[in-house]
């Protein structure tokens, strides 16, 4: 193991018992607790930044980020998903629009391209940090009286399960990744073009029609995936 190496993971052991947003010592200070030089000390913490578990602000210095989340390759609701972490979830609406679904999305929810849709770009928080913004769809008709308040702070699947009889059943969902632009930087509170990941979900009730078309992109620094793998049972009874 290089020195630098060593470096790098007693400052993740530092950051071990870090809370999210705390700050770093000053760099010379730390340098020093080290026995490093300045320079070794920002190339282990330019690798931390690039891992995503500290932030640099120009002129104020480094912070921890705390732990990425892990996101599920599952259907969930991110109330739901955050109050099982102990967080506090949150929304704003930043947008609530009637419109033309127009060929793209009339495509996804399987109804004219004149058909009415609401479309909805909401901020998703957890403990007050931006963490995710959601582009919503859902054709008018399904939804009649929606409005905004609705949707601050509040599951919609819930939502539309008490209110509009509908039901999650299933969903399909793509993920990729992407970099955000200066308009979502800006909402989400991190530097234009950062690493994230785009979901692109269509979801369906138990009649098998799509009810809804979600684009939603989540910081990079704070997410990641998670999946469970298992091996297939080839032989009927279980492995040998």
């Amino acid at each position: 193991m290089t020195k630098f190496h060593s470096i790098r993971d007693q400052l993740l052991d530092r950051l071990e018992t870090m809370a999210a947003g705390e700050q770093f010592p000053p760099e010379r200070q730390l340098a020093e607790a080290l026995g490093i030089s300045r320079m070794t000390l920002r190339r282990a913490i330019d690798e931390l930044v690039s891992k995503g578990v500290v932030r640099r602000r120009h002129g104020a210095g480094v912070f921890a980020l705390g732990p990425k989340l892990d996101q599920p390759l599952a259907a969930s609701s991110f109330t739901e998903d955050m109050v099982a972490r102990g967080m506090r979830p949150g929304s704003r609406v930043v947008s609530f629009d009637v419109t033309k679904a127009g060929a793209h999305i009339g495509r996804r929810l399987h109804i004219d391209d004149d058909a009415e849709v609401i479309a909805i770009l909401r901020l998703r928080l957890a403990d007050d940090e931006p963490l995710a913004l959601e582009e919503l769809h859902i054709p008018a008709a399904l939804v009649p009286g929606l409005k905004p308040a609705d949707l601050e702070n509040s599951s919609f699947y819930e939502l539309l399960a008490s209110r509009f009889s509908i039901s999650l059943n299933h969903s399909v969902q793509t993920i990729e990744p992407t970099l955000l632009d200066a308009g979502e930087a800006k909402i989400l509170g991190v530097p234009e073009q950062s690493t994230a990941l785009l979901f692109e979900r269509t979801s369906r009730g138990a009649d098998g029609v799509p009810f809804e078309f979600v684009r939603s992109v989540y910081r990079g620094d704070r997410y990641k995936i998670r999946s469970v793998l298992t091996l297939p049972d080839t032989h009927g009874g279980g492995r040998p």
